[in-house]
């Protein structure tokens, strides 16, 4: 007599109840669409997050970004005529805002500006606004070994240094254009420190300050998503490389009558810190001075209040004041360097890097899935290809050993095989060099739709660039901009990918694969070379 025992019952992840609850919308999150999600290198979760501090300019503080730098370009060229005496028509040059981007670098020896990827691979370059070939760039920067840290080069990773980028190379070429010698470490120095005089003498700030509405973005999301990181128990603060001027004339723009329970921006904020000084504010000892209303200072704070202001400081002073530290914390900014970096490097606070740009590119992104699939089937296919046309070249090689061998008395059928495998090897490789053609005008059009000169910000080639490279190593999370943190709970778990190398991706994508077609498939896959 045989018993029969009842099915085995499924996992508790796949059990009906779970099944069904599952099938229910979410409640209580909007939709998020692609262009302000929030992005995971290392899982962070946010329930263990205490305090959430916020950089301003570039974070809290959305720039219109083609009205602000052309300012601070055309403010520059002003005073690289009156000051170093360049030409009077570098006043008319137009600033194109499509020209520079996050992540390029300047070569101050060679006059020229060029993009890396991860691997310090120079893919494309300028010499003014000229496209360097790539024969000159392969004898520029193939031969040593490009360190950023050396005063021969700048890196352009901020928006703030996006003008002096395109000055740099509008003045090589209004000057080269003439037959002028150019000293170019010379020239971008004197750019620098115009730059920075405009910026640190106030000059460009009171213009900024006169038509707010003309240079600053007010984001209606903001005001909530600050609030409902408060509602979720979080701690928020302000740090700042700004003064307190300037801050609160900013941060009255920006929050000012957003919500009806904040009488004030300084209200959604536990501490203000102005005048930080970052990134030394990472690593120094510094003072933490409260400022009077007048903005004067009053001494060493003793203690940090909501709504009053503060300026200076270090890392350990904060973290002591706000009763918080270590990776209790988040801190949000838009600076590679000054705020991921060496926060990152010296403390345990957690990152969030916001990348404006990010959401001109997956907005681009996503009006050309149609290309991008296009791209990603002719890829593959050149895949197939190039193996067909390696197993081709071993398989006409043993023949005509073979042929040889045999001699001309005893070698008509190896004669025929010999000339099939050539026609065929013929066919391959024309379709072969149509694919790379075809790839190759599909990734052109694709990189030129979103830059014309640069391509995508996170990408080179089929690399990431340095600076795609700098976020995933240092940057937790990173979106396109602070408010996108209202499309989650205060309680999100931002969950990252698992890392894989290639031969784990390698084994996971045969195991799934066989799985799925089963032995009779695998078969028929072409293992050998056509005989």
């Amino acid at each position: 007599m045989t018993t029969e025992h009842p099915p085995p019952a499924p996992p508790a992840w796949e059990s009906p109840e779970i099944v069904r609850l599952l099938a229910e919308p979410v409640t209580g999150r909007r939709e998020v669409p692609a262009a302000r999600q929030v992005f995971v290198n290392r899982t962070l979760r946010m329930d263990k997050i205490e305090a959430v501090g916020f950089d301003m300019d570039y974070t809290l503080a959305i720039y219109q970004l083609r009205q602000m730098e052309a300012l601070a370009f055309r403010m520059t060229a002003e005073l690289m005529v009156n000051r170093f005496g360049y030409p009077a028509g570098l006043r008319d040059v137009p600033y194109d805002p499509d020209f520079v981007i996050r992540g390029v670098v300047v070569d101050k020896l060679h006059g020229n500006l060029f993009k890396m990827d991860r691997h310090n691979h120079v893919g494309r370059g300028v010499h003014g606004r000229r496209p360097i070939p790539h024969a000159a760039l392969h004898k520029l920067y193939r031969e040593e070994k490009i360190h950023l840290g050396s005063p021969r080069f700048a890196w352009l990773d901020t928006l703030f240094a996006l003008p002096e980028g395109c000055l740099f190379a509008e003045t090589i070429e209004l000057l080269e254009r003439t037959g002028d010698e150019v000293d170019y470490a010379r020239l971008y120095d004197q750019i620098r420190e115009s730059i920075d005089t405009v910026h640190r003498d106030g000059s460009l700030k009171r213009l900024v300050l006169a038509d707010l509405p003309r240079y600053l973005v007010r984001d209606p999301e903001l005001g909530p998503a600050l609030h409902k990181l408060r509602s979720g128990g979080k701690r928020l603060f302000l740090l700042t490389n700004s003064f307190a001027d300037y801050t609160d004339a900013v941060m009255r723009h920006v929050l000012d009558g957003v919500l009806p329970e904040y009488a004030s921006w300084r209200s959604y904020f536990d501490a203000i810190v102005t005048g930080a000084g970052k990134p030394g504010f990472f690593g120094e000892r510094r003072p933490l001075l409260l400022l009077r209303p007048d903005g004067t200072p009053a001494g060493e704070a003793a203690s940090l209040d909501r709504g009053k202001l503060y300026q200076g400081g270090d890392l350990t002073r904060l973290e002591e004041l706000l009763g918080i530290g270590g990776d209790r914390v988040l801190y949000v900014g838009d600076h590679i360097y000054g705020d991921i970096l060496r926060s990152r490097k010296s403390s345990l606070w957690r990152t969030a890097l916001v990348v404006e740009e990010l959401e001109r590119e997956l907005d681009w992104l996503d009006g050309h899935r149609e290309e991008l699939g296009e791209l990603a089937r002719v890829e593959g296919i050149r895949t197939q290809l190039e193996d067909a046309v390696a197993s081709h070249r071993t398989a006409l090689n043993q023949a005509e050993r073979r042929r040889e061998r045999r001699g001309n008395g005893d070698a008509s059928g190896l004669e025929e095989r010999v000339q099939r495998i050539r026609q065929e090897l013929d066919q391959l490789r024309g379709a072969l060099r149509a694919a790379g053609e075809r790839i190759e005008a599909l990734a052109r059009a694709i990189e030129t739709g979103v830059n014309p000169t640069w391509g995508f910000i996170f990408k080179e080639g089929n690399e990431n660039s340095r600076f795609g490279e700098q976020v995933e190593d240092y940057a937790c999370l990173y979106t396109s901009r602070a408010s996108n943190f209202g499309y989650y709970s205060p309680v999100e778990r931002f969950r990252s990918p698992r890392a894989a190398m290639p031969h784990e991706r390698a084994t996971v994508v045969l195991s799934i694969w066989g799985e799925e077609h089963g032995q009779a498939a695998a078969a028929a896959r072409p293992s050998k070379a056509p005989t």
